[in-house]
């Protein structure tokens, strides 16, 4: 059985870099360098917005030959965010993010963003656990049981 989101969360922590969709690009890209993050939350007034990304910047800024210090994050961000529960497991986050095609799940409870899962986030927790369960295999082999 999967790990839960909340067990990701408890790992690796909960902490949510975010940005308003007035900041100009080039902050939020100061921002994701300065916490070594690939992706921030886009809030506004409490509430999310949008996910501004690498990808984002990407396409939208340096493909589009927009400039980061004058075009603003509500210009370039996803607006069409998927979300999960703390109880989703990674098994489903994985679902969602190969059907959606996203890199990243804000996690919400009772309407508040609670986390982030990336999915690198769900690759090492599904990598940790397929090593446990080999390892438990040739322990049971061994006859080490």
């Amino acid at each position: 059985m999967s790990k839960s989101i909340s067990q990701i969360l408890k790992l690796k922590g909960s902490d949510v870099w975010s940005i308003g969709p007035d900041a100009r690009v080039y902050d939020a890209l100061a921002l994701m360098a300065e916490k070594g993050v690939g992706a921030l939350v886009v809030m506004n007034q409490g509430q999310v917005v949008g996910i501004f990304t690498e990808r984002d910047h990407a396409r939208k800024v340096d493909l589009e030959g927009r400039c980061s210090q004058k075009s603003f994050v509500r210009q370039v961000m996803s607006e069409e965010i998927c979300y999960i529960s703390l109880q989703a497991s990674v098994d489903e986050a994985m679902a969602i993010m190969t059907d959606k095609r996203c890199r990243h799940l804000p996690v919400m409870e009772n309407e508040q963003l609670v986390g982030l899962a990336s999915i690198g986030d769900l690759v090492k927790a599904s990598l940790d656990e397929k090593d446990f369960e080999i390892k438990q295999l040739k322990k049971y082999i061994k006859g080490d049981h």
